[in-house]
């Protein structure tokens, strides 16, 4: 209890100084991840004189952090953005760390002399990109939403297979045919456990009438955290099925949907300040100094070398152009994950593992610095570049149990067909009506007369039987305007 004030109060100082950080890193074009390592070290043995040098619980509480950025990532991903990549994404979450995997040890155990396994160790720990580093720095990339999904659905899904690798190359399991066998059944379970879960917290949270908006935020997060716990207690992978539970949920009409996704982006940032404050203080600056070498050579051979022709093997079924394979090579990120895998084997007291862990930190802290400042330079000179496209219509929902109807709450985007749509065009279904639309900050109630304009806010009264067909129609007539049924658009 007498340290209780200094542990909290540290832990706010280093909470507000990382969201400073964010400003800062956002104003001089630097990532944040460094930053947030900096403070760790600042903090560790070379600083304030902090020491936390616990393997076990660094790979805890690693995994944990992961878990709410996989869910952060889930919620935030449109599946209409990501469909058309599916292909893709699934390809480049599991051949292309699979040939990520091989090249790297094989280049590994030829250039520093390792074991095969440790070598193939090396390569698993090293082959998966980092979910935070790309769902924060590509959604700002001003790429197309195909190949931004592309990469989304990469980082999202292939933190799965890598960490059953690591798993397995780490607990010394024989190379035999029950090696592939577990794998495929633990991303099997763990898929399935994941959209099970996903679809029965959105069919639950949609027909329960909790009694304050905070709880449907916390009910959502705490369901892909079950489907991590279910997961894992199933021997299967936890991480697969916490994604693909979050991206189940983040694109079912939940009510409050935007406090969900805003509280589920604060946690993320939560545990990616965490997770990368943590890490700093773990790191020993003195042993870094030896890895820079072995980094510098691990980091040569995956970024000229595996990187680039694991992309080509999968993306080459898809025939996506080369400059899109050269962008999407190069725009691996890696960030915590690798450290935190690389604990894996540091818990399980392999030797060389103490020498892994300080190559890795000196990978992500360079790979960090070189491609976030090269990025967006890139996206230009491949003619990747493409002109912002209108932001999907933002509907919120909030049950109105005992009434037998809800409350849709609709804002309307810079670039929306709704724009210049008289209320009488909008045809909403009988049993819904538009009862307030709020623009620049005041309130009035419509007439059928009132067109409607960007950046409107619409409160949409609906019973609970034609809940679905006013979304329906209110997104067909936001992508294709008042003639919307004329065009096809159903507004699924």
């Amino acid at each position: 209890m007498e340290q209780l004030p200094i542990i909290l109060g540290l832990g706010a100082a280093v909470l507000l100084a990382a969201v400073v950080a964010v400003r800062v890193s956002i104003t001089l074009g630097f990532p944040s991840l460094v930053l947030y390592l900096g403070i760790g070290v600042l903090l560790g043995e070379a600083g304030v004189g902090l020491r936390f040098d616990d393997p076990e619980l660094t790979q805890a509480l690693g995994i944990a952090a992961l878990v709410m950025i996989l869910t952060e990532g889930g919620l935030t991903t449109r599946w209409r953005d990501v469909r058309p990549s599916l292909g893709p994404g699934i390809a480049l979450s599991t051949l292309s760390v699979g040939v990520s995997v091989a090249v790297i040890g094989a280049a590994m155990h030829l250039l520093l002399g390792l074991d095969w396994r440790i070598a193939l160790l090396w390569g698993a720990v090293l082959s998966s990109t980092d979910a935070a580093a790309v769902f924060s720095v590509l959604r700002g990339a001003g790429i197309s939403r195909r190949l931004g999904g592309t990469l989304e659905l990469e980082s999202g899904l292939n933190d799965a297979p890598v960490y059953i690798l690591v798993v397995l190359l780490a607990l010394g399991e024989p190379m035999t045919w029950l090696f592939p066998v577990k794998l495929l059944y633990q991303l099997a379970v763990g898929g399935l456990i994941g959209v099970g879960l996903g679809w029965v917290g959105a069919w639950t949270l949609r027909r329960a009438a909790l009694p304050a908006t905070g709880l449907y935020p916390l009910a959502t997060v705490a369901v892909c955290v079950l489907a991590f716990a279910c997961g894992q207690l199933a021997e299967a992978s936890g991480l697969l099925a916490t994604y693909l539970s979050a991206l189940v949920l983040g694109n079912a009409r939940l009510p409050h949907r935007s406090d969900t996704v805003s509280f589920a982006e604060g946690l993320g940032w939560l545990a990616q300040i965490g997770l990368f404050v943590m890490l700093g203080v773990f790191a020993s600056p003195e042993r870094l100094l030896d890895a820079i070498v072995p980094g510098l050579v691990t980091g040569a051979v995956l970024l000229l070398l595996a990187r680039p022709l694991s992309v080509v093997l999968a993306l080459v079924p898809f025939r996506v152009p080369l400059r899109e394979q050269v962008f999407v090579s190069w725009a691996g990120l890696r960030g915590a994950v690798p450290i935190v895998l690389a604990s894996i084997p540091l818990a399980q007291g392999i030797d060389g593992a103490v020498r892994l862990v300080d190559t890795v930190f000196v990978l992500v802290i360079v790979f960090t610095l070189v491609q976030g400042a090269t990025m967006t330079p890139l996206v230009r000179v491949l003619g990747l570049a493409e002109r912002a496209e209108p932001r999907e219509l933002e509907v919120d929902a909030a049950p109105l149990d005992e009434l037998g109807a809800e409350l849709l709450q609709v804002r309307i985007q810079p670039g929306s067909r709704l724009h210049g749509v008289y209320l009488a065009e909008l045809r909403l279904p009988k049993g819904a009506s538009v009862s307030l639309i709020v623009r620049s900050g005041k309130g009035f109630t419509p007439q059928d007369t009132t067109r409607l304009q960007e950046r409107d806010q619409l409160l949409v009264v609906t019973t609970a039987r034609v809940r679905d067909a006013a979304e329906r129609r209110i997104r067909a007539v936001d992508r294709a305007g008042r003639l919307a049924r004329w065009k096809g658009e159903t507004g699924g």
